[in-house]
């Protein structure tokens, strides 16, 4: 008989029970039973099993888990579903079916089961031929669209680290490879995959979860035509987590893209941004000390190259112009303030006016009037030093916030469909997770709330809809109060 027991709080583990003489039971740890005598046969011969014959082998079942939970035998509690996770887990399985739903593991790791010959061995398969697969749900997904020409959606759920993004990314990558091809399609689709690196390094940062945390929500729609090519694409972007630029809680960082500016760009850029190659040196970046896990110089060449993808010339004042914004931010952060004999705020003369005002093409005289005083109907109300370190750190937030969504319309500009046909669409709906701090800011409140939400549209669709379908056809079942929420 199996059952599950605590080993220690907040875990269960699989027990074995063995009879013994009147009413004496020994309850044991599975694992200890196991390595007595279960899986004797299987350890012979596991070396000349592969993927597939190892999902498929019932003598290896208790070794890789069940690839749907739907089909756990007498065990449905939530030890077993865990119990089951964390055995595919430790053989590298790290996706499970629940029906239609699909569940994935963060390994920390690379796997070798993203390979242009694991893409080919999922298109046009039937959804449970194969072992559980990022792939096998976005091809069910394409091939449901081009099949009932309607649109689809694949929402993208879990706490922070859970590999969100980067599973989003390898269902673009899919389409990529997948979808019928052609030079103005390949441009389409190069220009999609070439979107993440750009705003990874403007939307994501280091969390103490997670060293490239999606700070903002991404809902993405790819257009297909009626053949089933990618077309198209539409990004849209909400909650970008402005207060990152001014304040970072410990062990975390700012936007990538501001380290990325000053440890990867050549001297002659710098200079003309009138930055320093030091990270220490500016006060939005040196609450916190430089990440040995991260490669910004590397990042920084990889965001060059996507930004030309994207349709942004290197040589384009553009592009000129989006570094020196970011640098205006920088330096907006390094000034300072003075205290007058009455208490007021003073602008403290420095170099960084001068960079923020040309960079951010603010005028000196109104750009000093701004921070020193707060202009009320025409009638000026002097600021104390703490309201104008407030006001600078608004100002720095709104600078930073209007140029993302202006990055994000021109990456839209460039993946703009041209063909005027119906088409049809698959979302990617990525938002950054669930997170509790030791101090939650507001728009953290609003990502665990939008979380919620989330939640509970996955019960609507998935735990209600079937109650309801049951109760139709005259199915007794027992009502669970989760699906009053």
């Amino acid at each position: 008989m199996q059952c599950y027991a605590p080993t220690r709080p907040e875990r269960k583990s699989p027990v074995v029970s063995q009879s013994y003489p009147a009413t004496q039971i020994v309850v044991q740890p599975r694992s200890l039973f196991n390595q007595r005598c279960l899986f004797s046969d299987w350890q012979k011969g596991k070396s000349k099993l592969g993927l597939r014959d190892l999902e498929g082998a019932l003598t290896a079942r208790d070794k890789v888990g069940v690839q749907d939970l739907v089909l756990l035998d007498a065990h449905k509690s939530e030890g077993a579903v865990l119990d089951n996770l964390k055995t595919r887990f430790s053989v590298d399985l790290i996706y499970t079916y629940i029906g239609t739903l699909l569940i994935s593991v963060n390994p920390y790791k690379e796997l070798d089961i993203y390979s242009k010959k694991h893409m080919d061995l999922y298109m046009g398969v039937n959804f449970y031929e194969l072992p559980p697969h990022i792939y096998a749900l976005a091809d069910n997904a394409y091939q449901t669209m081009l099949t009932e020409a309607n649109n689809h959606f694949i929402l993208i759920s879990g706490e922070s680290g859970a590999g969100k993004t980067e599973t989003t990314k390898k269902i673009l990558q899919y389409y990529a490879v997948s979808c019928p091809s052609s030079a103005l399609l390949d441009t389409v689709r190069d220009r999609m995959l070439m979107s993440n690196p750009v705003l990874e390094a403007f939307g994501n940062a280091k969390t103490l979860k997670n060293d490239n945390s999606s700070r903002f929500g991404k809902y993405m729609d790819i257009q297909f035509d009626s053949q089933g090519d990618a077309v198209g694409g539409h990004i849209l972007s909400y909650l970008l987590e402005k207060s990152r630029v001014v304040h970072q809680n410990h062990g975390e960082r700012n936007f990538h893209i501001f380290y990325q500016l000053v440890e990867g760009a050549d001297e002659d850029l710098l200079r003309q941004l009138g930055l320093e190659r030091d990270t220490e040196y500016y006060n939005y970046l040196a609450q916190v000390l430089c990440m040995k896990t991260i490669n910004d110089k590397n990042d920084w060449q990889t965001v060059k190259n996507a930004l030309t993808v994207i349709h942004f010339d290197d040589s384009d004042i553009e592009v000129r112009h989006l570094f020196g914004i970011i640098a205006s931010v920088l330096h907006l952060g390094n000034i300072y303030f003075d205290r007058d004999f009455k208490g007021f705020a003073v602008l403290n003369s420095s170099p960084e006016l001068r960079w923020v005002s040309k960079e951010a093409m603010l005028w000196v005289p109104w750009f000093a009037l701004l921070l020193d005083a707060g202009v009320l109907s025409q009638v000026l109300c002097p600021f104390t030093v703490d309201h104008a370190i407030y006001a600078r750190d608004a100002l720095a937030k709104a600078i930073y916030g209007r140029t993302f969504t202006w990055v994000v319309n021109h990456i839209n500009e460039s993946l703009e469909n041209q063909d005027p046909a119906r088409k049809t669409v698959i979302g990617l709906l990525d938002i950054y997770g669930f997170e509790v701090f030791y101090v939650n800011s507001f728009e953290q409140f609003c990502i665990n709330y939008c979380n919620e939400k989330l939640q509970q549209l996955f019960i609507q669709l998935t735990l209600k809809a079937e109650q309801e379908e049951y109760e139709a056809e005259g199915i007794e079942v027992k009502h669970n109060s989760l699906l009053q929420l």
